[in-house]
């Protein structure tokens, strides 16, 4: 119910409680943040001091919310667009957040305009979606990956760092006809930093424009264990929201299938049989993951799978060894979305789809509103930059 402003009273408004915990659980805060950025909501949650208008507009938008579900009666279910593949002990997830939402929606959105533009412009379809089944041989689909991407161990022993290999990787997936947008945070909002305990990854699977999510807030080498996890489900032909955990195998059979074909591109198990020098210890799995270029947790899944490690040592490992990525991560925390931003928005957008977008909008096909909204920029000035940057003329 609205409080109507009568002589000068201010408009209140009497919002259902568990919509605003709703509301903060959706955004991802906690106690902290709440005391913080909202000092009055346990105020509006007892009914005690009902929000104004505009400290509820502003709530919305703080917790990137639809202001007018704050009027419902009660939370609205929201469903991800996608299948979910991911687990925690084989337990689905819970709710997801704004963040992760706003992630997919966003890249649904770019995938639509490409899937236009590529039918317009005769765009060939990549013939490997939807090509395998969860019953043909990783190691199999791993060779042709390889083969397709020219990403074998001795072209991988040219790069000189994990970045380099990923965008080296980047590139030539999407020139097989594959969106690949990597980025940790929601479009360009810096301010709206994605969580990678929350998600890895996603595919949303197409005839036409397959497209590809990797989750930026990730370590590097774990970045490219996802994208090619993800890459696998387009050769299934099946969307998916991915952990790529790889701690099990157990679980639904798509994801597992994914890590195995992930993992043989990455590590083939016939090579590590001759490199593994037999002692699962930090410095042999920075090692290995160096000359892999992936990261030590697929290594250790590796060697669990070539027999090296029982079951019981592999487990007490793995955690150990996530214990020690997870301090890596949060020491890192924050990094992403410094640098050049034209030189890291071709990776956050996908090169091909950025190069498309502007390219449309010179030719006239496409309106300068609809590029600034498809590219996350508000600037002419920030779209000319970023089409220097990437040679469209």
């Amino acid at each position: 119910m609205v409080f109507e402003e009568v002589n000068g009273v201010v408009v209140r408004v009497d919002v259902a409680p568990d919509l605003l915990l709703w509301a903060i659980e959706r955004a991802g805060w906690d106690q902290a943040t709440v005391e913080r950025r909202t000092p009055q909501f346990n105020e509006w949650v007892t009914g005690t001091h009902p929000p104004t208008l505009k400290q509820l507009e502003k709530f919305a938008s703080a917790t990137h919310t639809p202001f007018g579900w704050l009027f419902l009666s009660e939370p609205p279910v929201e469903n991800i667009p996608i299948p979910d593949m991911r687990t925690m002990g084989n337990i689905a997830v819970p709710r997801p957040s704004a963040d992760l939402l706003d992630t997919i929606y966003l890249c649904q959105d770019r995938q639509d305009w490409y899937r236009s533009y590529a039918q317009e412009s005769g765009v060939l379809k990549p013939d490997f979606v939807g090509s395998a089944t969860t019953q043909t041989s990783p190691a199999l689909i791993a060779d042709q990956m390889r083969d397709l991407l020219d990403f074998d161990l001795t072209e991988r022993g040219k790069f000189s760092s994990w970045e380099d290999a990923l965008r080296r990787l980047i590139d030539r997936i999407e020139s097989n006809g594959v969106l690949v947008m990597i980025n940790g945070v929601v479009g360009a909002n810096t301010h709206r930093k994605l969580n990678a305990e929350e998600f890895r990854g996603f595919a949303l699977s197409d005839p036409i424009v397959p497209l590809v999510f990797v989750n930026g807030a990730d370590t590097k080498a774990a970045q490219i264990f996802t994208l090619l996890h993800e890459f696998s489900h387009i050769w299934l032909g099946g969307s998916a929201l991915s952990d790529a955990a790889m701690a099990t195998d157990a679980g639904r059979d798509e994801e597992a299938w994914c890590n195995h074909v992930a993992a043989e591109v990455l590590v083939p198990l016939a090579t590590l049989r001759r490199e593994y020098r037999g002692d699962a210890n930090v410095e042999e799995l920075e090692r290995l993951a160096r000359k892999y270029r992936v990261s030590t947790l697929v290594v250790l899944k590796r060697i669990f799978d070539a027999g090296f490690l029982p079951w019981e040592d592999y487990r007490a490992s793995y955690e150990d060894e996530l214990e020690r990525v997870i301090g890596i991560l949060a020491a890192r925390r924050g990094e992403d979305g410094g640098g050049n931003y034209y030189y890291t928005q071709p990776i956050r957008l996908s090169r091909q789809f950025a190069q498309a977008v502007i390219a449309s909008t010179y030719e006239g096909a496409t309106t300068y509103r609809d590029a600034y909204r498809l590219l996350g920029t508000k600037k002419h000035s920030t779209f000319q930059k970023l089409a220097a940057e990437l040679g469209v003329a």
